[in-house]
Order: structure tokens, then sequence, then C-alpha cells
């Protein structure tokens, strides 16, 4: 029995590349079972068993009675035999002595040899799980063992077993038997049976880890995936950004020649893949993520919570290239910005901007300021109709036209909008001492260097900046949710450390119409970012402080 032993440990540390105390605890919990079956000992007992690794010997030892006669073997022992290992045993004491049989044999290795087995299961499925559960989300290789109408099966590393659904694999694509296949580990449940590991290919992070693996740039942080948006099989596009000057992002990606970018493609089944430059500006970046199409221009809209609308404007011969077949392409880019993106021709933006200019109350005054203009347009459009060419200039005058109108537009559109700003700013003025509001920034707590930074920007006071901060929502739409985004993307790292700024930061961020805060976070401007950390620091000096007062103010805001 001592080789078998000594066989079977080898055996299993080679074989099953478990850990060496995982092994040791199995067997020695093996072999306390086999004693308690083979001398009927009492689950109450005291049992431990030892197990020298070098020579395979097992060695019980067992909790027992100190008696003057022994009548049970099992549970009793003789004072002379209990001194011999505790010497300062009594009668009536308990003291554990070896207790190994001499039928200690065949059957009891047996019976051992049966929970040894169970028990390296056990903690094979728990190593298994336990790695691919640091795998989720990464790219893991495999042999496919099986085919079905359900999907595939494939086997992995450390004897662990992957099910890819069908739904989960690209389109078009054939496997047989034995052949080795790249995927996605999207999902890893416990069960019964072990680890259920759920592989996918058609995942956009399969896509995401495949440029990190072809690309250097992005593996090390030089180039940034902003966002992807996948059909599988059929196109995706990835929107990519650079961390450092004089960085090409789209030109790492692609690589020389297309080698990096043809190599993702021949692994997702020949999926065309379109690399565009992100834009912190969202227009520019609507334009760009409608490639190849050529975009005249985009007019955004995100008013009152009705979600955020791109109505993007492209030449006639362009507009079915940028919908693409079967509206892939605009599907796609709405995907990948994140907006829902109405895309018109020319003469159609021209058409609806001309019959808003007639029927809608709130173009009344756009009208008469272009009143010639669209007579001139109405002409252009009639003609258009007839069937009868225009001239490069005229479609230009055309493009300006759309761009006049729906500027005006917007911009009216956003006075409802000013009012409740200058209303909040107003109620912030009343609400806080003149002394606090008017404070120098230099007289706060913050660092000196990031007030300097404040001040060469123009801001002297805590006043000054938070009443620029919400006069930028007019200014500059769609800036300021930018910066409030990038505030609050900024809220969920500080909360993961337990920043004590937090709850200034959220209280400022209450005071804030909510129409002003863009309800969907999917890109942020770093440079942005880090100007309006600093801003919102002092924000929060400002709205953060014990006092009473401020206090009532928040309270009165969030009612």
């Amino acid at each position: 029995m001592k080789n078998e032993f000594v066989l079977a440990f080898n055996e299993v540390l080679e074989e099953k590349q478990l850990p060496r105390e995982v092994i040791v605890k199995a067997l020695e919990s093996a072999m306390v079972s086999a004693y308690r079956r083979a001398v009927n000992a009492s689950n109450a007992q005291q049992i431990e068993a030892k197990i020298d690794l070098e020579t395979g010997k097992v060695t019980i030892y067992a909790e027992k009675e100190v008696v003057e006669q022994v009548q049970d073997e099992r549970t009793e022992v003789s004072l002379e035999e209990a001194r011999r290992v505790n010497p300062q045993a009594e009668l009536g004491s308990m003291v554990v002595v070896e207790s190994t049989p001499s039928d200690f044999g065949r059957v009891a290795a047996q019976t051992a040899r049966q929970v040894i087995q169970q028990r390296i299961r056990d903690a094979e499925r728990q190593a298994q799980l336990n790695f691919y559960e640091k795998q989720l989300g990464e790219i893991v290789s495999g042999v496919v063992q099986a085919v079905n109408s359900q999907g595939l099966t494939i086997g992995l590393e450390m004897r662990a077993e992957g099910t890819m659904p069908r739904k989960e694999m690209i389109p078009g694509e054939r496997f047989r038997i034995h052949d080795r296949v790249r995927a996605l580990v999207a999902e890893v449940k416990d069960s019964p049976r072990g680890p259920q590991i759920i592989l996918s290919r058609t995942h956009r992070d399969f896509l995401r880890r495949l440029l990190e693996t072809e690309v250097p740039e992005i593996y090390h942080g030089i180039v940034e995936v902003r966002s992807i948006a996948r059909e599988p099989g059929e196109r995706a596009k990835v929107a990519v950004s650079a961390t450092q000057p004089g960085i090409d992002p789209v030109g790492a990606c692609v690589g020389i020649r297309g080698v990096r970018i043809q190599a993702i493609v021949r692994e997702l089944h020949d999926e065309k893949i379109d690399v565009i430059e992100w834009n912190p500006d969202q227009a520019v970046y609507i334009a760009k993520a409608l490639s190849p199409a050529r975009v005249l221009n985009v007019f955004l809209s995100d008013q009152n919570g009705g979600g955020k609308t791109a109505t993007v404007v492209v030449p006639e011969d362009q507009l079915s290239l940028a919908i693409g077949r079967d509206g892939q392409n605009a599907r796609l880019a709405a995907k990948l910005t994140g907006w829902r993106i109405d895309i018109k021709s020319l003469p159609e933006a021209a058409a609806d901007a001309l019959n808003r200019l007639q029927t809608d109350p709130l173009y009344r005054s756009i009208a008469e300021a272009e009143a010639e203009n669209a007579q001139a347009i109405a002409d252009m459009l009639a003609r258009k109709a007839e069937n009868r060419p225009l001239t490069p200039e005229e479609y230009e005058r055309m493009a300006q036209f759309v761009d006049r109108v729906e500027r005006k537009a917007s911009m009216k559109r956003v006075v409802p909008e000013k009012k409740v700003v200058d209303t909040r700013v107003q109620e912030i003025q009343s609400a806080i001492a003149p002394e606090e509001f008017n404070r120098p920034l230099l007289e706060s707590s913050l660092p000196e260097h990031v007030c300097y930074i404040l001040q060469e920007a123009g801001y002297l006071t805590v006043g000054e900046l938070v009443v620029q901060m919400l006069r930028d929502a007019v200014e500059q739409p769609g800036s300021l949710r930018v910066r409030f985004v990038a505030t609050e993307r900024h809220i969920e790292i500080i909360a993961m450390c337990g920043h004590p700024a937090l709850g200034r930061v959220r209280r400022f961020l209450a005071l804030v119409p909510t129409s002003l805060v863009a309800p969907v976070v999917n890109l942020v401007d770093h440079r942005l970012l880090s100007r309006f950390i600093a801003q919102i620091a002092v924000v929060s000096q400002l709205l953060g402080g014990d006092r009473h007062d401020r206090r009532r103010l928040v309270a009165s805001r969030r009612q």
C-alpha cells in the first residue's frame, strides 16, 4: 500500500496539476474516512491521519479515554500506554494516541481511493472555475471536440470544456472536429458538473482583444479604443484616439499596407472593419463614423430629455453610401456614437427647412430674415423636381441655407434652458453668503498650482467659476454635457477609493438641471476632464462645507 500511495500521489501532482497541499489534505481526509468505516468509529471521536509522502506510510491517531482496564480498543487506552505519549496523563483524561489497525488494508485503501478521486475532481473543478473567472473577457484558444445543432464544444486548458452557442458564432463560419479556434470568455458559471464556460466570437470585446493583440500601441496604452460597433461577420466600426501627441491612431491600427487590420479581418471570417479617429466634437465624430460617405453638416439635438438625435446632411449622391446596405452603415454609426442618426440628402434637408419656415411658429422670425433666400431655394428645388441640373454654386447656397436655418432654430430652442440657468444662478447667488460667493480662489484650501491654473483661465473667485460653468451650457451647447459626463466618470473613480469629496461633488451636480447632463455616458474628452476636475474641486469647496445654511440650500434644491 505504501507504493500505491506514493505512485498515486505523484501521478495526481503530474497529471492533475493541483497544489500539493490540496492532495495531502484529500489523502488524509480519505484515510480518516476509511478508518471510521473499518472500525465503526463514532463521528464525535477526534481522528487524524498523517501520511509520510516519501515512504507512503499512513498513521492514524485517535482520541481515547485513559482507563485502568481497556474494554473497547476503539475508544479506550491503558494508563501505561497513554503515559508513553503524554507523561502527565491521568485516569479519565483524553489523549491522542496512534491507532493504526493491523488490518488497515486493501478494503480501506479502496474506500480511501474513491474519496480521494472525488476530492480531486472537486479540487480540479474549483481550480478550473478560479482560472477561467480570471480569464473572463479575455481570449482563449481551444480545440473543437464536438459539433452539433446547438453549437460547439471546445477543449480548453486545464482539461476544461467550453461551449460556444450558435448565436455566439460568426454567421457563415464552419468548424470541424480538431479545428483550433480562438474565442472570448463571455461567461463563467459554476454547476454540479463543473464550470460552464460560455465562449463568444460575436461579442464586441472579442474585436477589442484582437486589436490589443495585433496593435502594440493599443496594448501599451498609446492608442485607446473608444468605442466599437459590430454586426458580426459583415462589418464593424472602431473609434480610436491617441493618448500621446504625434501619434496617428488610425494608421497604428491599420498597419503598413493594412497588414495589422487584415490579420483581424481574417480571424473574423472576412468581417469588414472601419477604423475612424474619435473626436471630442460630437458633430465631427458622427461625420467620421458615417465614413466612407462624405458629410456636409451635422446638427445635434438633445433637448428636454427627448434623446440625443443627430440630423446628418449629405450630398445627394452620397445618401445611399451613408445609409449603407439595409441601413447597415447608419446603424453601426449610431451604435458607435450613441446618437440616433437621421440622414437626409441636401435637397431633402432644404425642403424640410422650407416647410418648417412656412408652418412652424418657432421659425417665424427666421422665415422673415430668410425670405429672399427661401424663395431662391424654393426655385432651385422646383428645377430639381423637373430633373433640371443645378450648378455647384447653387448646391453650396442650398447647404448654407440649411445650416443657417438649423443653427438659428437651435439657438431659439436654447432660450427656455437659458432662463432655467439664469434662475438657478440667481438662486445660488441669493442663497449663499456674498463673502463665500466672492471668496478668492487663493484663500481656499486648494493647492496653489490649481488656483493659478484657474486664475490663468480667468476664474478669480468661486462664484465666477459657478456662474461660468452654468453659462457654458447655453453658450457652448454640448461642452458642459461633456464636462459633466467627465465629472460623473471621475466620481465613479474616486468613489472606489472612498474619496471624501465625493459627497460634495454629488451635491453640486444635484443643483444642475438634469436636462444639462447627458443621459448616456459614451465617450469623454480627457483634456476637458483634467481641467474640469480642477473646476469641480473649487465648487465642492463652495457647496460642501459644514455650515447649516449650505446644507439647507442643497436640501431645498433636491426638493
